[in-house]
């Protein structure tokens, strides 16, 4: 038996769309009668499962507008390079994952060049640029989303999106699947973990996580570990650390199945960390300009995950000027043991868990996207 050849381009930009970009090229590989070869934009995880990688995601990591106006010749010039890939590669179908700023220009590019795009885990513009709908509509062929009130949302601007459940479910149960040894990462485990997830982009650690840390020195009885992004070297954390400081290494789920509190910068580790079961409270502060100029754009009540989905606030969020170590300090003790608040978001994470359903999102997709090629 002959296997035809089908050639996958993907776009990851950051390390969510890497590590979930990395399970959907796992199942691929299982689900695929054909011989696959896959070309990406992407980072380590994605790396260790095959194919020609492009661009890194530590090369691609910009956030803010002022932050993307400073690096605008080197995002054009990204752009630049990758249509000129793309043209070369020749693939049976372009995957965007997330990534909008960028992957949602390409897409309208790659649409006009009779390439078939499909794009896993749309961009959220129920939240903000809504205007982008009409490009979604005009340049994406397929669209894989993984919040539950994204179907509907897309459907009434005449979108087939199809829901395939939230990736981090099947991540997490793959973490846990495996025979892992959590303390090889983190010493002394004699004391409780308060986790500092402070975010994968060096702008954003930058501003948050010496807040994070002032906020935590008068939490002495516990050990506090900063999960250090995949996309950000040792090096550049060192000088935010102290003697009751620890760093881990792309080891955040091994720290939260450990860890008793969390301080977490707002994004999907929101979720990792409420479906990991930890009480969290969630931090975003930016440049001034890039926070006043989001406060007008964006229409969304909340700013993680978790509130999004169960659309209230069950854990706190502390947003730009409450961005504080008073206000950190004041909300976790909150949550630590015994305290009522804790058991509340307790009960909220398992009604999260369950409005999220069962996990399978990447072989969902893997099946639908193999369809589409054929």
């Amino acid at each position: 038996m002959i296997l035809a050849l089908k050639k996958i381009y993907i776009i990851a930009g950051e390390a969510s769309g890497d590590l979930h970009g990395s399970n959907l090229m796992k199942e691929l590989v299982k689900v695929s009668d054909d011989e696959l070869n896959f070309r990406f934009w992407g980072g380590d995880k994605m790396a260790e499962i095959g194919g020609e990688p492009v661009k890194h995601i530590r090369d691609l990591a910009f956030m803010g507008f002022i932050e993307v106006v400073m690096n605008l010749r080197t995002i054009l010039g990204n752009i630049s390079q990758c249509k000129k890939d793309i043209l070369q590669f020749k693939p049976d179908v372009l995957l965007l994952i997330d990534y909008p700023g960028f992957n949602l220009r390409i897409a309208e590019w790659a649409k006009e060049q009779g390439i078939k795009v499909s794009y896993y885990i749309s961009p959220q513009v129920w939240a903000w640029k809504e205007s982008r709908v009409k490009k979604i509509k005009r340049a994406v062929d397929q669209l894989f989303v993984i919040l539950p009130f994204e179907k509907a949302f897309f459907a009434k601007h005449g979108i087939e999106a199809e829901y395939v459940g939230h990736p981090l479910l099947d991540a997490i149960e793959q973490y846990r699947s495996l025979e892992t040894d959590a303390v090889k990462y983190i010493v002394n485990t004699d004391r409780p973990i308060i986790a500092v997830l402070p975010g994968s982009r060096k702008q954003e650690v930058a501003v948050k996580l010496p807040i994070m840390l002032e906020a935590l020195k008068s939490f002495s009885d516990y050990q506090v570990v900063v999960a250090g992004a995949p996309s950000l070297e040792e090096s550049f954390y060192r000088p935010y650390l102290d003697t009751n400081v620890m760093l881990v290494q792309n080891a955040t789920y091994e720290l939260l199945s450990k860890a008793e509190l969390a301080v977490v910068t707002s994004g999907t580790a929101t979720l990792e960390t409420a479906l990991f079961g930890v009480p969290e409270v969630v931090c975003y502060k930016g440049s001034s300009i890039s926070y006043h100029i989001a406060k007008r754009l964006i229409k969304i009540k909340f700013i993680s995950l978790v509130n999004l989905i169960l659309d209230r606030e069950a854990v706190r969020e502390l947003i730009q000027d409450e961005c504080r170590p008073d206000r950190i300090r004041e909300e976790l003790t909150a949550l630590l043991p015994g305290k009522s608040g804790r058991e509340a978001l307790k009960k909220d994470y398992a009604e999260l868990s369950e409005m999220l359903g069962g996990g399978g999102a990447s072989k969902k997709v893997a099946q639908s996207l193999l369809k589409t090629i054929r």
